[in-house]
């Protein structure tokens, strides 16, 4: 029997069957035993197939035996497990990265390393720029530069507000009918913007913490969500940080997508846009084609993944 993995707790997944049935599920143990170099090799948004367990027939508990090829999927280095790569979601048709100028403070590379995980799929990116009752003038005029960067090389930029509902009608426009990996920093105020979305959701949310005034997690696993307008929606705990030790820098230059889109007029077909000559994508930064933040960003992006590849070479040494 068919079905859509709804939720992961690491451990068991909730699977809506084909039947209607939600059955609490384990995983066979072959699919663990895959040599797949991931901490959870089953995702929300996975079709899988299921055996129900004739000793809990009544219990609504089955196993899963095999998952269908995905169309896409969205992975990021574990934040526990260096060497491993912990899945977010897959089979998407867009993703929501939700940030906030301040409450938390915005880290300025954060937008350009979450869509490295977006882009080698080529998944539709929306980024919200929420709490956007608290901005003040100096605020805005970040939010206008970065909208024009960003909506530049084509990606939908959004201000929300779940306070005086700024953009939520829009939103939810944006969502309908599709299934949408929800994202972003911790405290952006996720789990409130989703509840003024979809007030019968209801999902928990918590206050800044006063104390370090970054966010506290609210989500503590993935799970997807119905919406009654159409659709269905994948909350994912809130990010602290993104590392890439698994990329190589060609990896960051071909998800950078105005660079890729000029790199075949570089001298060099490997060219890594940093200190080779005649290097279309630094004279489309001196031209101001390509944003100089965007830029900026992917070169320390190059030189992170340089230093942890460095170092993972040497550690036995």
């Amino acid at each position: 029997m068919k079905g859509i993995v709804v939720k992961s707790t690491g451990s068991w997944y909730s699977v809506n069957a084909e039947n209607g049935i939600n059955y609490k599920c384990r995983i066979a143990g072959k699919i663990k035993l895959d040599d797949l170099k991931l901490t959870n090799p089953i995702a929300v948004g996975d079709e899988v197939t299921i055996e129900l367990e004739k000793e809990d027939a009544d219990a609504f508990r089955a196993i899963i035996r095999a998952i269908s090829p995905r169309k896409n999927y969205v992975v990021r280095q574990s934040p526990r497990k260096k060497h491993q790569l912990h899945f977010l979601a897959s089979n998407v048709d867009q993703v929501m990265i939700i940030v906030t100028i301040k409450e938390p403070n915005l880290k300025i590379g954060f937008i350009d390393r979450f869509l490295i995980m977006t882009e080698p799929y080529s998944i539709p990116a929306i980024i919200v720029f929420n709490k956007s009752d608290i901005n003040n003038q100096e605020d805005m005029d970040m939010y206008h530069h970065l909208h024009e960067v960003y909506t530049k090389i084509g990606y939908k930029v959004m201000l929300t507000s779940s306070v005086n509902r700024t953009g939520i009608d829009e939103i939810r426009s944006l969502l309908t009918d599709k299934t949408t990996l929800i994202s972003g920093q911790s405290g952006v105020g996720k789990s409130t913007l989703v509840n003024a979305i979809e007030p019968n959701l209801n999902l928990r949310t918590e206050e800044i913490s006063d104390f370090s005034g970054k966010g506290q997690h609210t989500t503590t696993f993935a799970e997807m969500f119905q919406l009654s307008f159409g659709g269905a929606i994948i909350d994912t705990p809130g990010i602290k940080t993104l590392a890439f030790s698994h990329l190589e820098v060609k990896d960051i230059s071909h998800n950078f997508k105005e660079f890729f889109a000029l790199s075949d007029q570089c001298k060099f077909a490997n060219c890594t846009h940093r200190n080779e000559p005649k290097c279309a994508i630094k004279n489309a930064v001196v031209q101001g084609y390509i944003s100089e933040l965007r830029y900026q960003n992917y070169l320390n992006l190059c030189e992170e993944v340089e230093d942890q590849n460095y170092w993972e070479r040497h550690s036995d040494v």
